[in-house]
């Protein structure tokens, strides 16, 4: 037990407490919870993560970490910025399992208390839009797309996928799918000068 406990690393804390926040949700996760998982003490715990707040940001960005590489591998994928954004946009929004949106939408509840949570929220957040600013640039240079203001519209588009997946997650029955991404193809579309068909 005693060699277990000492190789513990931060990645299987890391692991323990994500799951323990998609049981719990994030704001009810606590220390001896994680350390219980782990059969360990939470003194280890905090051995790695000085605080509650600290364990949780990191967890909130390993468990994120995916979708961002998702998102990377998409804007940099190479042909045109068109079938770029339009593969965002789909994997942007909720699809069946909706646990990433899930982790999202409760970093950010968590980010209106907790100081490190915000900047890591913060932090991933100005990422993804410069990722989707960055397409939409690049759709300008090809010609693909007309766009005066890549960066405004890739706030525009995040903030309305947003405010649509919060609703689809919260409020499960209240809008269809389906529904929701032609709103979003066609917004897209509006933004940047193409037919919203281009982007469905």
């Amino acid at each position: 037990m005693a060699r277990r406990t000492m190789e513990v690393r931060q990645e299987e804390i890391l692991q323990a407490t994500v799951a323990e926040i998609s049981d719990r949700g994030l704001a009810n996760v606590r220390v001896s919870d994680v350390a219980g998982r782990l059969g360990i003490s939470s003194a280890l715990v905090y051995y790695h993560f000085a605080t509650k707040e600290r364990l949780i940001s990191a967890a909130y960005q390993y468990a994120a970490a995916e979708d961002m590489a998702g998102l990377e591998r998409l804007a940099g994928a190479g042909g045109p910025a068109v079938d770029r954004l339009r593969a965002i946009l789909r994997f942007s929004l909720p699809a069946g399992s909706s646990m990433s949106w899930e982790l999202w939408i409760d970093a950010w509840s968590a980010a209106l208390r907790w100081d490190e949570v915000r900047r890591t929220s913060r932090a991933m957040d100005r990422r993804w839009k410069e990722k989707v600013a960055q397409v939409i640039a690049d759709g300008v240079a090809s010609g693909e797309f007309v766009c005066p203001e890549p960066q405004a519209a890739a706030w525009r588009l995040t903030a309305l996928i947003d405010g649509l997946a919060i609703q689809i997650v919260s409020n499960r029955s209240a809008i269809r799918r389906g529904d929701v991404a032609r709103w979003v193809a066609a917004a897209a579309g509006a933004e940047v000068g193409v037919p919203m068909e281009l982007l469905s």
